[in-house]
């Protein structure tokens, strides 16, 4: 499995959506956990982004389908990216 860390932003929508009703970042976890992925880590930052999330998932395509379905709903941005432990980056460059 592939590890991914995708960092969000909310939208105004999403900033009242939150505001309102907190809950539903652990529902919407729900429901990318139901597309495939397992969330390995979840914070809420200063700064930049709003929501760090470290992701786990078998394929690009299956984060590609998760940040366009929860994207278009218009109540955050994602921006994602590949990761790889550091063993594994070390290893890599012994190749």
């Amino acid at each position: 499995m592939a590890v991914y860390v995708m960092m969000t932003n909310l939208t105004d929508e999403g900033r009242k959506t939150v505001r309102t009703n907190p809950q539903r970042i652990k529902e919407v976890n729900k429901e990318v956990e139901g597309m495939g992925v397992k969330i390995l880590a979840q914070y809420a930052v200063l700064g930049q982004y709003d929501f760090i999330n470290i992701l786990e998932a078998a394929s690009n395509e299956v984060i590609v389908k998760v940040a366009t379905e929860l994207s278009s709903r218009g109540t955050l941005q994602t921006t994602t990216l590949a990761a790889m432990t550091l063993d594994d980056f070390i290893s890599s460059l012994k190749k």
